[in-house]
């Protein structure tokens, strides 16, 4: 089972950028479909995006042309790259499968963004 730990997240001002690394642990990572998640406070979690093995993208409207997704499968890691942040991408960012398999699995601790002045 690949494991997944997020990180990169932290406190922002707003208009500034932040890169988010989600590192996966053991050999199958290239076969997985990985999407980073978020859940902002008192909202349901959402897809942001994701990336297939061989590099293809999608991004929720919301979000496509302020964020980049890319993964580099010789390090086992998929990248956020966020410009522009503003307050309301406030969030615990997660990374996981794409899509979710039922049962539904379990969530890491996920990383941080605040975008705060």
């Amino acid at each position: 089972q690949v494991q997944l730990v997020e990180s990169g997240g932290g406190l922002v001002q707003p208009g500034g950028s932040l890169r988010l690394s989600c590192a996966a642990s053991g050999s199958i990572f290239s076969r997985y479909r990985i999407a980073w998640y978020r859940q902002a406070p008192g909202k349901q979690r959402e897809l942001v995006a994701d990336i297939s093995t061989s590099g293809y993208t999608n991004y929720a409207g919301s979000v496509k042309g302020r964020l980049t997704i890319s993964r580099d499968n010789a390090k086992n890691t998929v990248y956020l790259q966020m410009n522009s942040l503003k307050p309301e991408a406030t969030a615990l960012y997660y990374c996981n499968l794409y899509p979710l398999p039922k049962p539904v699995p379990s969530w890491g601790q996920g990383t941080q963004v605040t975008v705060s002045s």
